[in-house]
C-alpha cells in the first residue's frame, strides 16, 4: 500500500471519528524495529503487528489538543498475518491502521466489554474505508 493511500485512509478515519485536524504520525517498520519498541515501551518479547503511542493522556495533554499520538505497524507481521488470514497484506494493513487508531481515542481490547466496542468501531470503520476505496481494506 503506497503512502498516499495510507495516509488518505488515516485522514478518513480520523473524519469519521470527528477529528478531522487531528495530527498522527503513522511509521511502518520490520520486525526487528517494532520487537525494539515492544520491548523497550511494552517489555514484551518479540515483534508485535502494531502499537499505539497516544499523546492525549498525560501531564502535557493539554498543549496541543488535535496531537493524537503515534502508530507504528510492522508490515512483515501484518504480511505474515494476513496470508494466515488469507487477505492481503494492503487488507491487514488497513486493519492494524484502524487499531492503532482507536486506540488513540482511547479504545482498548484487554476488558470484555471495551474489546466488543473497538471490536464494532474497528468494523464500521473497515467497512467505511472498503466503501470508500472499493477493493478490500
Amino acid at each position: 500500500m503506497s503512502l498516499k493511500k495510507i495516509e488518505k485512509k488515516a485522514q478518513a478515519v480520523l473524519n469519521a471519528l470527528d477529528s478531522p485536524d487531528g495530527e498522527l504520525s503513522i511509521l511502518i517498520v520490520d520486525d526487528p524495529q517494532i520487537a525494539i519498541l515492544n520491548k523497550e515501551y511494552l517489555n514484551r518479547q518479540g515483534p508485535t503487528n502494531v502499537i499505539a503511542f497516544p499523546m492525549r493522556d498525560g501531564g502535557f495533554a493539554d498543549l496541543n489538543p488535535h496531537l493524537l499520538g503515534d502508530v507504528v505497524i510492522s508490515v512483515e507481521t501484518a504480511r505474515r498475518e494476513g496470508g494466515d488470514a488469507r487477505i492481503s497484506t494492503q487488507a491487514r494493513l488497513s486493519q492494524l491502521l484502524v487499531h492503532g487508531i482507536l486506540h488513540l481515542f482511547g479504545y482498548d481490547h484487554e476488558k470484555d466489554d471495551e474489546a466488543r466496542r473497538m471490536e464494532k468501531k474497528s468494523d464500521e470503520l473497515l467497512e467505511m474505508l472498503r466503501q470508500m476505496f472499493l477493493q478490500a481494506v
